[in-house]
């Protein structure tokens, strides 16, 4: 075929809340060297003998909190948007989804789009900032498996859109269809990576000092912390938001070195400042799912509630939502 094919690609999900579907997808997703750095053989033995073990049936649970009759969100809101970004695309592009783990997988997905000869491939991993765990993965995947090929067609990569203006819009509009006034606080919380992540992706700057002063030393100008802090600035510019009205956190957490302010530590303190309705948003995820839902929705709800809050809610992610399928296109560029 002429034209481009454009691939969406997350991060994956299980293909059902059970046990072994939950396992093999731990077993995918953390067997990565790019989500736990540590040299390959430790890696399997921690993962397959210690993590997954313990950590799969507990993560089943969680999952049906979240699955629908309709599966899981991450796999039919990526399906939906694939067809809306379609149809705003010239009639030469075809658009697909992929999960960097689980299904549809990349490895499938580049087969069938190998068979079709396009001019040109426009990867865009589904993710604002950029992190090595996620979008650096699905680079290396994609790359792993194209470099095979005997005829290798152009290959692009999207980069982070952590501040393009209809990434921005389409975050805003969500935000908008909560009334915001009714809020004593909105916090901000994106997904937190460890220190030592952060000091790998920014030779020269030190990571540590900034977690313990909060500034942004030189050196920081690929910095993921830094990044996420700049998306809350344009998002709070778009709303017109005042200085002290937001703030910005970072969740999911495994160890105290990792990224800060953690949003369970914000919310334990919010109350004692009489902010006790607090609106939360998650700009890390563009697609709801256990950490929007359950542990923003529900485990860090708790936290709040128990220490004083009267209400929190999470602002419902871009999902298939038509902006952010129009916000894609335009990031994407029509050619």
């Amino acid at each position: 075929m002429s034209g481009r094919i454009i691939i969406l690609v997350n991060t994956g999900t299980p293909d059902a809340p059970r046990r072994r579907h939950v396992a093999r997808y731990l077993s995918q997703f953390l067997g990565n060297r790019r989500v736990i750095d540590m040299p390959w053989l430790l890696r399997k033995l921690l993962v397959n003998l210690v993590i997954v073990p313990f950590r799969a049936l507990a993560s089943a649970r969680r999952y049906k909190k979240v699955w629908t009759p309709d599966g899981s969100p991450l796999q039919y809101n990526l399906a939906r948007l694939v067809e809306k970004v379609q149809r705003l695309l010239p009639p030469a592009d075809m658009a697909v989804g992929a999960m960097n783990c689980g299904n549809p997988s990349i490895g499938n997905v580049l087969e069938d789009v190998r068979k079709m000869s396009p001019d040109k491939i426009v990867v865009f991993p589904l993710f604002p900032h950029y992190a090595s765990s996620t979008v650096g993965s699905i680079y290396e995947n994609i790359m792993r498996t194209v470099s095979r090929w005997e005829m290798i067609p152009e290959v692009h990569f999207t980069g982070p859109f952590y501040q393009h203006p209809s990434y921005i819009a389409a975050i805003s509009e969500r935000i908008r269809e909560n009334d915001t006034g009714n809020y004593d606080h909105i916090l901000f919380s994106y997904h937190g990576l460890p220190l030592r992540c952060l000091q790998k992706a920014t030779p020269g700057a030190n990571c540590m000092q900034c977690r313990l002063s909060g500034n942004f030393p030189p050196g920081c100008n690929r910095c993921y912390r830094m990044h996420c802090y700049r998306t809350t600035a344009f998002i709070a510019g778009s709303l017109g938001l005042r200085e002290g009205a937001y703030s910005t956190a970072f969740q999911s957490r495994f160890s105290r070195k990792w990224t800060e302010p953690f949003t369970d530590t914000v919310l334990t303190k919010l109350p004692r400042t009489d902010k006790r309705n607090v609106l939360i948003v998650s700009p890390s995820f563009v697609a709801d799912c256990l950490e929007t839902t359950v542990e923003l929705g529900e485990e860090y709800k708790e936290v709040f509630l128990s220490a004083g809050g009267r209400n929190l809610d999470v602002v419902t992610s871009l999902n298939d939502s038509d902006r952010w399928a129009g916000g894609i296109v335009d990031i994407i560029g029509v050619e």
